[in-house]
């Protein structure tokens, strides 16, 4: 396949999964709704994801903090994926598995939100941080491919992007993510 080939076959890709993401409209708007309702009564965003969702977690917390489209306040948003101090000392002493959970445990109070990322819906560290923040009483947008994996069982709302192909679905998630970026913005500010 030449390189012009290969080009229209992953932007028709694209186009057909983002035409199948407006589907999500009612669940993103249930995923903006609760973290409006946290971010207005004084609660936070944390975010997590391993590999390309750990740079989207950073991505979206970055547009919380900073700004997405206005010149606003700052919105309380974490990417549970910056500190390597945290992520590595946990991933020493308590497994890999834990260096998300830790990090709510400490950081997330009830009524705060967990944005957990994993195109898989499988990711045991991202799972075990979903499990964290159910038990500390925050609530949980699961934002995965398609069928939502194990993910989709501990989460309120579950925004799963239609495709089993990681970069179709990666790409969709950046898109999710800066909706809800605007609706903020829209809503708080």
């Amino acid at each position: 396949m030449d390189g012009v080939s290969i080009v229209a076959k992953r932007l028709a890709e694209h186009e057909r999964v983002m035409a199948a993401v407006s589907a999500l409209s009612a669940e993103i708007c249930r995923a903006h709704a609760l973290i409006h309702d946290s971010l207005s009564a004084g609660g936070k965003l944390l975010v997590c994801g391993n590999g390309g969702s750990a740079a989207d977690a950073q991505h979206v917390a970055a547009e919380f903090v900073g700004r997405f489209r206005l010149e606003r306040r700052a919105l309380p948003a974490i990417a549970l994926t910056t500190n390597t101090s945290i992520v590595t000392a946990v991933a020493n002493d308590h497994g890999f598995d834990e260096v998300f959970a830790r990090q709510v445990a400490a950081l997330g109070r009830a009524g705060d939100v967990l944005l957990a990322i994993s195109t898989s819906g499988e990711s045991a560290n991202v799972l075990k941080a979903a499990a964290a923040a159910r038990a500390g009483g925050l609530r949980v947008i699961a934002l995965t491919g398609e069928g939502g994996g194990r993910l989709a069982g501990v989460c309120d709302v579950l925004l799963a992007v239609p495709s089993t192909d990681t970069a179709r679905t990666q790409e969709a998630h950046i898109v999710i993510e800066h909706i809800l970026s605007e609706l903020a913005e829209a809503s708080l500010c």
